[in-house]
C-alpha cells in the first residue's frame, strides 16, 4: 500500500518499488504528488528528498492549476477542434461507407456510418490524431539524427495525460503524445528534439540545458508556447 506524507501542507503518496532510483512527479489537474522510491530506502529519506523538492513541487503545481482546459467536446457539427496549431470546425457527415478523417479548407471532416455514437467519433479523431503524429514524425526523426548522432530504436505514440513526451535511454524508444498533433509543428520538433538529447544526456542537468540550446536555441521559447497552449479536457482518474 502506499505511504503518505505530509511535507510543508502537501499530501506526497509513496509507492515503493522495484527501481534504483526516486522519481519525483506532479499530476494533472490539480498537482497530485506522487514519488517512486527503491524498495530499500527508508522512509525518512524519502521525506528529506521531497522537502529538497518543495520549490520544485510548488512551482509545478502552481503552472498547472493556472493551465487552461479545453472544454469536454461533443463531436457534433460545428464544434471546434485544432489541428498542427489551426481552429477547424468539426462537420460530421453520415454515410454507408467505412468512416474516414479528412482535413478540408476550414473544417475537419469526420465522416461516419448513421447513428455512431459520440464515444466512437471520439476514438476515430483520436486515432487519426495519433497517425498524424506519426507520419510527421518520421522526417523529424531522421533529420535529428543525423544532428546528433544518436539512433532512436522505436517512436510510440500515444495518448499521455501527463507528458508531452518520453524517452528511454536504456533501450533507446521515445514516446509522443497524440495531442501534439493539435499544436503547433514546432512544439512536435521541440519534443522530438527533447527526448533525442535525453539518449546524449538522461537528465535536465547542464549538458542537457547546452545541447538543447546548441541545437535547437529557440527551445525555451518553443517551451513556453507549448505549456501554455489549453490542455485537452480530461475526466481524471485516479
Amino acid at each position: 500500500m502506499p505511504a503518505m506524507l505530509g511535507i510543508g501542507g502537501i499530501n506526497v503518496e509513496v509507492v515503493k518499488k522495484d527501481v534504483k532510483n526516486v522519481h519525483l512527479t506532479v499530476h494533472p489537474p490539480e498537482g497530485r504528488v506522487r514519488i517512486a522510491a527503491p524498495k530499500r530506502m527508508q522512509l525518512d529519506v524519502v521525506r528529506l528528498y521531497a522537502i529538497s523538492k518543495l520549490p520544485w513541487i510548488r512551482r509545478h503545481q502552481k503552472a498547472m492549476r493556472a493551465q487552461a482546459r479545453e472544454t469536454a467536446r461533443e463531436y457534433i457539427d460545428r464544434e471546434s477542434h485544432h489541428v498542427w496549431g489551426q481552429r477547424y470546425l468539426l462537420r460530421v457527415v453520415e454515410r454507408e461507407a467505412p468512416a474516414t478523417v479528412e482535413l478540408g479548407q476550414n473544417e475537419l471532416l469526420l465522416h461516419v456510418r448513421p447513428g455512431t455514437e459520440e464515444g466512437r467519433r471520439q476514438e476515430l479523431l483520436a486515432l487519426w490524431y495519433r497517425d498524424q503524429v506519426r507520419t510527421a514524425v518520421a522526417p523529424l526523426v531522421a533529420k535529428w539524427t543525423s544532428a546528433l548522432k544518436v539512433r532512436v530504436k522505436r517512436v510510440f505514440v500515444q495518448r499521455m495525460k501527463t507528458k508531452w513526451g518520453s524517452c528511454n535511454p536504456r533501450s533507446g524508444n521515445i514516446r509522443l503524445n497524440t495531442e501534439l498533433a493539435k499544436k503547433p509543428r514546432e512544439c512536435l520538433e521541440y519534443i522530438v528534439v527533447h527526448e533525442m538529447v535525453h539518449l546524449l544526456a538522461h537528465h535536465h542537468d547542464e549538458r542537457f540545458t547546452s545541447l538543447m540550446d546548441r541545437c535547437f536555441p529557440s527551445w525555451r521559447h518553443v517551451r513556453g508556447e507549448l505549456n501554455a497552449a489549453p490542455l485537452a479536457h480530461e475526466a481524471w482518474e485516479y
